[in-house]
């Protein structure tokens, strides 16, 4: 029986119910397959757009569901729950990162041309921000896209890394400097949608070590003529509308985070129901119950806050502080209580036929991914000392 909740109804719950599904039967039994493979079989996307999972909150007039917020959140808590960080990350990128521009401030034009066949998962979306020597710093980008002089198209120069999809996805929402000569930094930045096959184009796929099953790649950008359809919005508004669905995404790793904390937390819980030590189970050491009780109270106390936070997002307030709050720390919980978990395992949680052991390699990076720990730490300190506002940008 599901407990009363503030956020989620009965069609909540059977939603939850096909989900965890469908992961269990589609996705869980083909994770050594996809983790050797090193990438994601395009067919799966087919298969979650055809289930309209992957439409969940655009609109209909696209072939999206138009669902509220909590159907999302069901979403990427039991797509958190397959174990594997990759495939988690290379799903939410694509429907939560990559098109969210797309379909906030794009055409029309290109929401038909782009927008609609990701819903489908007809098209694997990447989202380019990161570059060799830019990291959390957008404003600093040096990527440039300068217009043809006949002015129908811009020429694209530079190049990104640690790109999730960038390996195998048809396309990119790329970040890209327009007006090198903006008054500010932050103000001649844009976006453009760029098609992976394009002539110039050179992808690199990059060895990590976790996150298996999804693809990373550097990619160089040498000439690439874009058509200016292509530009999202307003040119040189990029920057702004790139620090909006920020929230999204750290809202996003922060359910995500929450959910493969709790997974790590079932997974140890069975484990020491089976497992034996001097004549009893594992579970009955008083060292062992009292850091699980820690663990649990951990978890619960993160997700009522990353709920909390959608509820503010859902009302439509910037939530700028809570969002950075949200991605610190359950990037920083997840990783101490995949840690924890690890440790009760004994020998057998170094051992790579037990989850466990992937779930250690996958969580390092949520620390890292989507901006670091300091730089959450940055935000939150200038919102609170500094007094720093933010405002709507959509």
């Amino acid at each position: 029986m599901n407990r009363p909740s503030l956020y989620f109804r009965d069609e909540h719950h059977l939603f939850r119910q096909s989900v965890r599904q469908f992961i269990d039967t589609e996705v869980v039994p083909n994770t050594d397959a996809w983790e050797t493979a090193r990438r994601i079989p395009v067919s799966i996307f087919q298969r979650m757009g055809e289930l309209g999972y992957l439409g969940l909150p655009f609109s209909e007039t696209y072939g999206g569901v138009d669902a509220d917020f909590w159907y999302s959140v069901v979403f990427l808590e039991e797509l958190a729950r397959c174990g594997m960080g990759g495939f988690a990350t290379a799903v939410s990128v694509h429907e939560y990162m990559a098109v969210n521009h797309i379909a906030k401030a794009g055409s029309d034009d290109l929401k038909n041309r782009y927008l609609r066949p990701a819903i489908a998962g007809e098209k694997v979306a990447a989202l380019a921000i990161t570059e060799p020597d830019t990291g959390s710093d957008v404003s600093a980008i040096r990527t440039t896209a300068t217009r043809t002089d006949e002015g129908d198209a811009f020429i694209v120069n530079g190049a990104k890394t640690f790109i999730s999809n960038g390996t195998y996805g048809d396309f990119v929402t790329l970040v890209v400097r327009t007006d090198p000569n903006a008054p500010r930094p932050d103000a001649g930045i844009s976006l453009l949608v760029v098609d992976l096959d394009s002539p110039g184009i050179t992808r690199t796929k990059l060895n990590k070590i976790g996150w298996h099953s999804s693809d990373t790649a550097e990619i160089r950008f040498d000439d690439v003529r874009v058509p200016v359809a292509n530009l999202i919005g307003q040119e040189n508004r990029g920057f702004y509308y790139l620090m909006e669905s920020l929230q999204l995404e750290r809202l996003v790793a922060g359910i995500m985070a929450v959910s493969g904390a709790q997974l790590a937390l079932d997974w140890t819980l069975n484990y020491l129901n089976e497992r034996e030590a001097f004549g009893k189970k594992i579970g009955k050491f008083q060292a062992i119950r009292h850091k699980i009780a820690d663990v649990a109270t951990e978890i619960e106390m993160a997700r009522q806050f990353v709920y909390h936070t959608g509820w503010l997002f859902t009302q439509g307030e910037v939530v700028v502080k809570e969002c950075s709050m949200v991605k610190l720390a359950t990037a920083e919980m997840q990783k101490r209580v995949v840690d924890t978990c690890l440790q009760f395992f004994g020998g057998y949680g170094y051992i790579e036929d037990y989850p466990i052991a992937r779930a250690y390699r996958d969580v390092r990076v949520g620390t890292i991914a989507g901006g670091t720990s300091e730089i959450m730490r940055e935000i939150i300190a200038k919102i609170v000392i500094d007094a720093v506002a933010y405002k709507a940008v959509y």
